[in-house]
């Protein structure tokens, strides 16, 4: 098992975005305490630290901390679109719970 995934159609996204602001294809996922079900996802274009998770889909790299990654193991990323809008997605195995908007987790 991978400790981590970033699905195809999130790599494409993510390349989008990074080329549309001229900036490297690194997407950072964290988890911060927060929202309504105890913790939440937040994603930014970064760059990798010394002591971060890195995985490659098509160029593209998703980069966790080491204490995300505890929260988040056997997670994959993946960007949806449908008729509520388009998001980054976290599929985590490890939460217990998860709010309504999809947005928050507990563990």
């Amino acid at each position: 098992m991978t400790d981590i995934q970033l699905t195809t159609s999130a790599a494409k996204r993510v390349a989008a975005i990074a080329a549309k602001q001229d900036k490297p294809a690194v997407l950072r996922l964290a988890v911060e305490g927060g929202g309504c079900a105890g913790f939440s996802y937040r994603f930014a274009l970064g760059e990798l630290q010394a002591d971060d998770m890195l995985v490659e889909t098509d160029g593209v790299c998703l980069v966790v901390d080491p204490m995300t990654l505890d929260l988040v193991r056997g997670s994959a990323v993946d960007f949806v679109e449908d008729m509520g809008g388009s998001a980054f997605k976290v599929t985590n195995p490890n939460a217990a719970s998860g709010c309504g908007c999809g947005s928050s987790f507990s563990i």
